[in-house]
């Protein structure tokens, strides 16, 4: 795309961080590791929206009961427990949790409150099962500083993350419930960031900072991005679900290409005198009509709606986003609402098995005009209505400009319409929780992590370079490589930190080969490096096997001094002519993984002097 003026777009953006934590759950005592076996069991539930604190009902959670889902969850006997099912009170919230979150309030600055309210935040869209998710202020007004200047951090929250979906339908939604109350750190970015670059430098120095603590989850999934952009006439959209880091500036660009697209439409519609018809059912038009899609609506004794979008034509199938025009927003909210497939629009008409001559009776039956265009649903009569009402309310906001709403991110950068925004109608509190006082004394005792730069820093000082320092330090495996050097002094640092690191990528690379060792295995081939049972020479041949490393340590054990002596003793008395240099690859050929090559050298030479 071409590149936007960002500061004239009068562009606004901030970024919600939410990592998942290791350990138990947020509110009971039940482990966080995702599973692909088998469930053991499902429960099925309906949900349906409450009111808040405020006394009103969330428009979002409303949205979410008006599709009349059933949830299905999966779950299993020795993992999951009845907090989950929300069959029983939530346990006290997890304190090795809490213990993280504060210092990430240390490392950013930040005010802790002087009590912990746990609260509930209306969601009916099924992904928990109690239709709220609990979540619980911890901190706020912190900082952090970027190479475009200091960013603000409004607020730094603990909650429980929701189920995984496993399947979705218009009907309904299968969920599993392993990821159900997995501690989460969200923190809250001000509306600081001033470039699409400058938002996945601030995700990523956030995701690093919460790496400091030591206990956050790594891999796909553990770390989601929202993010927030805004531009000048435009409003807040909140695109979720963002988990690739590259992929981060191309969402805000495309955010705001596509809200200076609808302010661009809102112009020339109010110029067209532009709004919006009623539906007519328009059945008897398309009755005989050869589309596959009109045709499977009559089949099942379906209706065709229409609505005639008075000067909007040529405006319906303009681009929003690559590949995304207005028409594809139209159909979201059609589909979001009831599930509806068959939405046509006239810019992208005569098509899909829908005549020109068929495209003109719609037109005539409506009243359309030159610069008049038309939506059009095929589906049951009760499905047809009711995504209609929802064509028609995003109709209605192309002629006010941007509809406030949540979007979830896609993978090629553009994002789908989720559902309208959440106000503070959503929270109310969470009586089964108590509250938790944060004294100056318990907050004294939480220490500060050591920073990502001061590791790299430490790593150098025992011999790492500085590239391998950096993917130490920001590694998951930080914690093992500290007790493997602390363990194994034989060993140089940058060596275990290169085999640690970079065997599994290397190996793969080399020979093709995909290898899998566990901790228990590079804690056995170190500690037989760090003996002198094997050679360095060995360790990657030993990896390599694909076995189990304490299984096949017997086959490559280093000779003894005395065996290597005379093995080598034999080799010079059988290669007398030949060269020092010629001999010593003699010698290393034969003896590769029994003896390290730098022994075996000054063995060798000391044989050749002496002789």
């Amino acid at each position: 795309m071409t590149a936007l003026d960002w500061k004239a777009l009068g562009l606004k953006c901030g970024i919600e961080i939410h990592q998942q934590l290791e350990g138990k759950k947020l509110f009971c005592s039940c482990p966080t590791f995702i599973r692909d076996d088998p469930a053991h069991f499902t429960i099925q539930r309906q949900l349906r929206a409450v009111a808040g604190e405020s006394g009103d009902v969330d428009v979002a959670a409303k949205h979410e009961m008006e599709k009349g889902k059933t949830f299905t969850y999966e779950g299993f006997t020795d993992t999951t427990c009845l907090v989950e099912l929300d069959d029983t009170p939530p346990e006290l919230l997890n304190q090795d949790a809490l213990f993280a979150s504060l210092q990430v309030v240390k490392l950013l600055n930040a005010t802790p409150v002087d009590q912990i309210h746990v609260m509930r935040k209306t969601v009916v869209d099924g992904s928990n099962t109690s239709g709220f998710q609990r979540t619980a202020l911890i901190a706020r007004n912190g900082t952090i500083r970027t190479e475009h200047g200091t960013v603000t951090i409004p607020t730094i929250s603990l909650e429980e993350d929701a189920c995984r979906i496993i399947k979705n339908t218009p009907e309904q939604t299968l969920y599993r419930l392993d990821r159900l109350g997995i501690p989460l750190i969200e923190i809250g970015t001000g509306p600081d960031i001033v470039d699409p670059d400058h938002a996945k430098e601030v995700s990523e120095a956030l995701g690093l900072l919460i790496r400091c603590t030591g206990r956050a989850k790594r891999g796909l999934g553990t770390i989601r991005q929202d993010v927030n952009v805004s531009i000048k006439g435009g409003t807040r959209i909140e695109i979720k679900g963002a988990q690739e880091l590259k992929m981060i500036p191309t969402l805000v660009a495309y955010e705001a290409l596509r809200q200076k697209t609808l302010l661009e439409m809102r112009d020339e519609l109010k110029k067209r005198k532009a709004s919006i018809g009623t539906p007519e059912d328009i059945t008897h038009i398309l009755e005989k009509s050869q589309s596959t899609v009109i045709k499977k609506a009559l089949e099942q004794k379906g209706s065709i709606v229409a609505v005639k979008l008075t000067g909007f034509a040529g405006l319906v199938g303009k681009e929003v986003q690559p590949a995304r025009r207005l028409g594809t927003e139209l159909s979201d909210y059609g589909k979001a609402r009831a599930g509806v497939k068959g939405l046509f629009h006239s810019d992208e008409l005569p098509n899909y098995g829908i005549t020109q001559s068929e495209v003109d009776a719609i037109k005539k039956a409506l009243g359309c005009k030159e610069h008049d265009a038309f939506a059009l649903i095929a589906d049951t009569k009760e499905k047809a209505n009711n995504a209609m009402h929802a064509v028609i309310s995003r109709a209605t906001h192309a002629i006010e400009g941007v509809p406030k709403e949540v979007r979830k991110a896609n993978d090629d950068g553009t994002s789908t319409f989720l559902r309208p925004m959440s106000g503070a109608a959503r929270l109310y509190p969470e009586t089964d929780v108590p509250t938790i006082p944060l004294t100056s004394m318990f907050l004294e005792m939480i220490p500060t992590p050591e920073l990502i730069d001061e590791k790299v820093k430490r790593y150098e000082a025992m011999g790492l370079g500085r590239d391998l320092a950096l993917m130490v330090a920001k590694s998951e495996k930080t914690v093992e490589f500290e007790t493997f050097v602390k363990h194994y002094p034989g060993i140089k640092p940058a060596y275990l930190a290169e085999t640690y690191l970079t065997a599994e990528r290397t190996i793969k690379r080399q020979h093709n080969i995909d290898i899998q060792p566990t901790e228990e295995d590079y804690k056995n081939l170190f500690k037989a490096l760090n003996n002198e049972h094997i050679s360095k020479e060995s360790v990657m041949e030993i990896l390599k096997e694909n076995k189990p490393v304490a299984d096949i340590l017997h086959k490559y054990k280093s000779m003894s001094d005395q065996e290597l002596l005379e093995t080598l003793k034999d080799i010079a008395a059988k290669n007398q002519t030949l060269p020092y240099n010629a001999l010593i690859g003699k010698a290393m050929a034969q003896l590769r993984g029994k003896a390290s090559g730098e022994k075996i050298a000054n063995l060798l030479k000391n044989i050749v002097n002496r002789g």
